[in-house]
């Protein structure tokens, strides 16, 4: 059965309880608006630990533009549906106040990473990714966190994170997930007029050719993208584009292109 919970002292008490003892918690943290790409981290969590917890917040600080926050869906009824079939024990929902009694005050930031591909047009986005996620790992003390690949900076970030703060918890890289025509899940494709949704899948396609990265971003110029950048870091192509109001992100491994579509 699945236990929902809003209150912090509620989930303090909770998890300082005999029923904790001994066994390995892993948390998905999540801002909602469950997709499949969300399910199968919920699913590895699920496999691979005793007990499993998804956080649900849509976390202000880390939004960049207001209108993309108050434009951001939220599903709540059908997020717990999800969980509850996926048999999770716990979803922790904060409130705002709660997880920001300080209004923001304290912050984390990275000096380097975050300086670059998402974060040179997105000022203070990973401020904000990261102190959310420290707060919650601090709250919610799982043994492993499970993050997706298609957010691979992100990812980079708080495993740099981890080791920075000597916090003694496993990241889990899961694979991207992606909709049949290639395009990588994300709760923002649902904000896709039908015809960019069907172009939307050329840019995944695009990104992965064994190309020049200038001829890459030609191409998708040509396609009818707005390109935010392509830029190879890490061993991976990296690739932001806004299609509409849109904003799509990506990457492949160096050593995969053109071994995809």
């Amino acid at each position: 059965m699945t236990s929902v919970i809003e209150s912090l002292s509620d989930w303090n008490r909770q998890r300082s309880s005999p029923a904790f003892q001994d066994k390995t918690l892993g948390l998905v943290p999540t801002m909602g608006n469950l997709h499949a790409g969300h399910r199968s981290l919920m699913e590895r969590s699920r496999h691979q630990n005793d007990i499993c917890v998804v956080s649900i917040f849509v976390n202000a600080p880390q939004f960049d533009q207001k209108e993309d926050l108050r434009s951001y869906p939220r599903t709540l009824g059908s997020d717990l549906e999800t969980a509850r079939q996926l048999e999770i024990d716990y979803v922790i929902c904060p409130t705002h106040k709660a997880l920001y009694p300080d209004h923001y005050t304290y912050r984390v930031t990275e000096s380097r990473l975050s300086k670059v591909l998402c974060g040179k047009s997105r000022t203070g986005h990973f401020d904000g990714v990261l102190t959310v996620v420290l707060k919650l790992l601090m709250l919610i003390k799982p043994h492993r966190c499970y993050f997706g690949e298609k957010d691979y900076q992100q990812l980079q970030l708080i495993k740099g994170m981890l080791s920075a703060f000597f916090l003694d918890i496993e990241l889990i890289a899961c694979p991207t997930v992606r909709d049949q025509d290639g395009l990588a899940l994300s709760s923002r494709n649902q904000k896709l007029k039908a015809s960019d949704r069907v172009l939307a899948a050329e840019f995944p396609r695009i990104l992965s050719m064994r190309l020049p990265v200038d001829v890459v971003k030609d191409s998708l110029q040509e396609a009818g993208f707005v390109v935010e950048y392509v830029e190879e870091e890490m061993g991976r192509r990296f690739g932001a584009v806004l299609l509409g109001d849109v904003r799509l992100i990506d990457n492949f491994l160096l050593a995969d292109l053109g071994k995809v579509f």
